[in-house]
């Protein structure tokens, strides 16, 4: 009751700094609440902190911290922190889950997370998220972030501190865990005046101003051609060649193709003309997201479908997750409309011009993943290439995008070589095109997953006959495997038809046996099916956002690159969960605030735009000055829709651009200035 009343008054104070969980000299460990996970306290120099060593039997293995009693009340502050020390011998990646009443880890909280490299200090720091309408609003929906939504700060119950879904044990100790910042209070809106309609004519929110905002048609107008004054008077970086290499630098041989080469213990790519080249880019150039308008008929003012020239705006689309999900709504393209508005009827022609010139302006080299290929496809800025495979999926797999490929179904190699061939007329032989991503994200799990799937599948499953046949040829009889596993199969067709999962322990060895199987057969099948078409072009990997070791043990044997989706305040420490020289890419990241009338920052939340300009510059820096890594991809060319997109509700604000297509200055700013120099910084480290 004492230390609650001394950080609820230390909270009322503006200004200062509060420490929410204090940790004395005679503090208990054994009072903190833990999951697969020990707790110890140790000193550092003056101060206390707790050590956490975890476990890797439980997805999230970690500790819970809670006040004496009741809840923090955390009004007056705008973030929250912690110190992180990484004392395992592995890279780790903790996350911080702050929660009100009914957390979840999707609603009624916020998650943010840290990755250090072994021995690594740094501060785990979450922005605290504050609603931008204040007064009574109906109840909406379809959204990842909305305008009066927001956690309840008088009411922080505790904070969740875990590594997730570790393959080995992690340790790591935190310390200083705080309140930190003055809350300056709301901005002017809400209040009396009517909620609805919330989104102008544009897609904008109406009920906040912000420099930049479009005023109205004539203002949108003016904007595109002051914009291409100011690019005309701006050109690429000197030191560079047409492709965006570094003209001025080494050169080495020239194979008419972009290609990977260590130059001096660092990897690059290397263009066409045989220079050294770093890909800084961009997706989804010219992708324009739609949003849904069914059940929204009043939540638009001036709904510009209602003219005539907007009607190719109109569309539908597939809802995996939230309130459309397994639907598909109607759809309105505001972003598509405001490009008809700016540049006119030829809007397709002139924005992807613009794009280019951008582009070259901002010191960016590459045309990201999931970009329009009328855009890409003009030989005037390189660009990566986008495939999926297909075939049958593995029933008794999960994860969030869907399940995984059946990679012993002969309709997994049969739909990528048809895939790649579609693309043989354009990206194959195109030596603009740098290389391919295959696949995003996939549900590769932990490094028994797979292997555990394919047992939990149906019988006539591909991937389990593979597995049962390598469990034939291991043990021979039944009855030996049952001995191993502690099971009581009654014979291989039992095993066939079971779905269950063995003991994970008794198991392990021939369940990540397999897994690696998998994984290979993957990778493998991948790369065989690109070079059969398109023999020139890299293989870029499939962007893991998780991997295991074992996955990554296959990427690097058969990818010309490995591409990872990383979306933290840095990747400058990063490091292989394995031994590996090869050359690794970033093919997602992004930081986002809420200082420009958007309801959700993405997946790494920053203070407002000037922060979020630093952030780009310092993220960047940290790859260019990694020996392993040959570029980076923003995750995306324009902020998503402010009511959200179609496919998942994600309202993200994570543009070089907003929904009007206006630059973000602050940001592009920071881009440019990061690939001007980055030939020099790379070379050099400097």
């Amino acid at each position: 009751m004492v230390v609650t009343a001394l950080v609820l008054s230390l909270a009322a104070a503006p200004g200062r700094e509060t420490i929410l969980y204090p940790i004395p000299a005679g503090f208990d460990p054994a009072a903190v609440r833990a999951t697969d996970a020990r707790v110890s306290l140790v000193r550092r120099g003056s101060t206390n902190a707790l050590r956490i060593d975890t476990g890797h039997t439980q997805p999230w293995p970690g500790v819970v911290l809670a006040p004496a009693s009741g809840a923090w009340d955390l009004t007056r502050h705008t973030h929250l922190a912690l110190d992180v020390r990484n004392v395992g011998t592995s890279n780790v990646t903790v996350h911080c889950r702050v929660d009100n009443p009914g957390a979840d880890g999707i609603r009624n909280c916020i998650t943010v997370q840290i990755s250090l490299a072994p021995g690594a200090f740094g501060t785990l720091e979450a922005l605290l998220p504050r609603p931008m309408w204040f007064g009574p609003s109906p109840k909406l929906f379809g959204m990842r972030g909305y305008p009066n939504s927001g956690l309840d700060l008088t009411n922080i119950v505790q904070l969740v501190v875990f590594v997730n879904n570790p393959e080995t044990d992690r340790a790591f100790e935190i310390s200083n865990v705080r309140a930190t910042g003055t809350y300056a209070g709301p901005p002017p809106a809400g209040g009396e005046a009517p909620f609805m309609p919330f989104i102008d004519t544009f897609g904008q929110y109406i009920h906040r101003d912000w420099p930049g905002k479009v005023r109205d048609l004539q203002d949108l107008q003016n904007r595109a051609g002051s914009e291409s004054r100011s690019l005309a008077r701006t050109r690429a970086p000197r030191d560079w060649d047409r492709w965006g290499g570094w003209e001025t630098g080494p050169k080495l041989e020239a194979t008419g193709a972009f290609r990977t080469a260590k130059h001096e213990g660092k990897w690059w790519l290397v263009d066409p003309d045989g220079r050294l080249f770093w890909s800084h880019g961009v997706d989804c150039v010219g992708m324009l997201d739609a949003t849904p308008i069914e059940e929204r008929s009043d939540w638009y003012r001036d709904f510009p479908g209602d003219l005539p020239e907007m009607k190719e705006f109109f569309g539908t689309g597939y809802a995996l997750h939230g309130h459309y999900s397994g639907r598909t709504p109607r759809t309105f393209n505001f972003a598509g409309a405001n490009l008809r508005r700016k540049y006119g009827p030829d809007w397709r022609e002139a924005s992807a011009d613009t794009a280019h010139r951008r582009l070259r302006a901002w010191a960016m080299n590459t045309i990201g993943n999931w970009s329009d290929w009328r855009i890409y496809q003009q030989d005037r800025t390189p660009y990566v290439a986008t495939l999926n495979t297909g075939g049958r999926m593995i029933e008794g797999s999960e994860g969030y995008w869907g399940k995984f490929p059946d990679v012993f179904d002969r309709s997994f190699f049969m739909d990528t070589v048809a895939k790649m061939q579609a693309a043989a007329a354009g990206s194959a032989n195109d030596p603009w095109c740098i290389g391919y991503f295959v696949d995003n994200e996939m549900s590769w799990g932990d490094s028994l997953s797979l292997a555990e799937a394919a047992l939990k599948s149906p019988p006539d499953q591909p991937v389990k006959h593979a597995f049962i046949d390598d469990l034939k040829s291991a043990f021979g009889d039944i009855a030996r495997l049952n001995q191993k596993w502690g099971t009581d199969y009654a014979s291989w067709e039992a095993l066939a038809e079971s779905r269950t999962a063995p003991d994970r322990a008794r198991a392990s060895e021939e369940l990540g046996a397999f897994y690696s199987r998998v994984a290979d057969t993957y990778f493998k099948t991948v790369r065989e099916a690109i070079k059969e078409v398109a023999p020139k072009r890299l293989y870029l990997g499939c962007r893991f956002a998780v991997a295991n070791a074992r996955a990554v043990e296959a990427a690097a044997r058969h990818c010309d690159v490995v591409s990872f989706n990383i979306y933290a305040r840095s990747a400058a420490d990063y490091s292989l969960p394995i031994v590996a020289d090869v050359p690794l890419i970033i093919g997602e990241f992004h930081f986002g605030a809420l200082d420009r009338g958007m309801f959700h920052t993405g997946l790494v939340p920053v203070a407002d735009q000037k922060e979020r300009a630093a952030a780009y510059k310092a993220y960047v820096e940290g790859l260019l000055r990694h020996p392993q890594f040959v570029g980076c991809h923003w995750f995306q060319w324009q902020d998503e829709p402010t009511t959200g997109r179609v496919y998942d509700e994600e309202n993200y604000q994570i543009g070089l651009v907003d929904i009007c297509d206006t630059p973000y200055p602050e940001t592009v700013k920071a881009v440019r200035q990061v690939g001007s120099r980055m030939y020099e910084l790379r070379m050099k480290g400097r």
